[in-house]
C-alpha cells in the first residue's frame, strides 16, 4: 500500500450512487459490486439513487460534497455525450477515479414484434422514419441512443426524424417495451440478456464487432447484418471535486482489490462485461481522447449545443 493510501480511508458511510432508477444499469452494477466492497471497507456503504437529467442529478449532488472520499457516481460514457449535446457537466468538474469494464449495447423487440432482426428495422425506417417509436435510456446521444442510431446513419436514414421517447432508466424503458408502448429499446447487453433469458424479448442486433457467448451465442451483430457498427460504453466510479490524492489512492487500491474477487469475476463473466482496470491518471486521459471522439460523432448528427 502507497503512503498516500494509509494516510486517508473512510470513517463514515460511503454512499455509491446511481444515476438512474432502481433497475436501471447503474443500479444494477452497484447492487451487485456493493456486496463486495463491503467486505473490504471499514465502514458501510449502500447504493443511493438520484435519476434525473441523464445523470447532471447524480453529478449536482456529489459535488454538494467537495473533496469528501466518502461519495463516489458510477458513471458511464453518457456523461460525456450529455455535456457535448449541452446538459450535464463535464468530467472535468469532477474526479475521475477508476474506471471498471466496458460493455455492448442490445436492441431488442418484443417476441411477437413484426421486427425480426436489425435489417428488418432497417427497411421499416426507410419506408416511414417515423413509423417505429424507440425507447431511450437516459438521453439523446447516449451509448444506447447510439446503438440503433449508427446503423440508421450507416444505412442512410435521417437519424434526426426518429421518434424517440427518453426514459430515466433502461428498466423503465424496457417496461415500456414489454406494455406494449415503444417498438424498440437499446439497453445493455447484460440487461437485454436477463430479458432474453426470460423470453420476454427479441434481441436482433448486438453493437459488438463479434458475436458474444452463452446465451448470445446465436445473435448477429449490427456489421454481420451488413452495418458497420461497433458502439460500446464504459463503466467509472467518479468522486466530487477537489479530491485529494490520499482518497484517489485509497480507491484506486480498493477498488482494484475488489474487482479481484471470485465474485465479482462471475459477475463480469455472466454479464458479458469486459475488464479494464484504469486509475485515475489513465482514465483521465482515456476520457480526454473519448471526448473529442463523441464531440466528432456528435456533431455529424447534429446534436452539438
Amino acid at each position: 500500500m502507497t503512503t498516500a493510501a494509509q494516510e486517508w480511508k473512510p470513517t463514515e458511510p460511503v454512499e455509491l450512487i446511481a444515476t438512474n432508477a432502481p433497475g436501471g444499469g447503474s443500479d444494477r452494477i452497484l447492487r451487485l459490486f456493493v456486496k463486495i466492497l463491503a467486505k473490504n471497507i471499514p465502514t458501510p456503504a449502500s447504493v443511493v439513487n438520484k435519476p434525473g437529467g441523464g445523470g447532471a442529478v447524480s453529478y449536482s449532488y456529489l459535488n454538494q460534497h467537495p473533496g469528501n472520499g466518502h461519495f463516489l457516481v458510477l458513471s458511464s460514457r453518457s456523461m460525456l455525450t450529455n455535456n457535448i449535446a449541452g446538459h450535464g457537466p463535464s468530467y472535468t468538474t469532477l474526479t475521475p477515479v477508476v474506471h471498471l469494464f466496458k460493455e455492448y449495447i442490445s436492441v431488442n423487440v418484443k417476441p411477437v414484434s413484426p421486427i425480426r432482426d436489425g435489417k428488418t428495422l432497417i427497411d421499416f425506417m426507410k419506408r416511414d422514419p417515423t413509423a417505429i417509436s424507440f425507447g431511450i435510456a437516459t438521453s439523446l446521444g447516449a451509448p444506447n441512443h447510439q446503438g440503433v442510431a449508427v446503423a440508421l446513419k450507416f444505412a442512410g436514414i435521417d437519424i434526426r426524424k426518429m421518434k424517440n421517447v427518453i426514459f430515466p432508466s433502461g428498466g423503465a424503458a424496457s417496461t415500456a417495451l414489454l406494455g406494449g408502448h415503444i417498438d424498440v429499446v437499446p439497453i445493455s447487453v447484460a440487461f437485454g440478456a436477463s430479458l432474453l433469458r426470460n423470453k420476454q424479448v427479441r434481441m436482433i442486433a448486438l453493437t459488438s464487432p463479434t458475436r458474444l457467448p452463452g446465451v448470445l451465442a446465436n445473435i448477429p451483430t449490427w456489421k454481420e447484418q451488413g452495418y458497420d457498427v461497433d458502439v460500446s460504453t464504459y463503466r467509472f466510479f467518479v468522486g466530487p471535486r477537489g479530491m485529494t490524492p490520499a482518497q484517489i489512492a485509497y480507491w484506486e487500491k480498493t477498488v482494484q482489490h475488489t474487482t479481484q474477487a471470485e465474485e465479482w469475476k462471475k459477475e463480469l463473466a455472466e454479464n458479458f462485461w469486459q475488464p479494464k482496470i484504469m486509475g485515475n491518471a489513465e482514465t483521465m486521459a482515456f476520457l480526454a481522447k473519448d471526448n473529442k471522439e463523441q464531440r466528432d460523432f456528435l456533431s455529424e448528427i447534429g446534436l452539438v449545443k
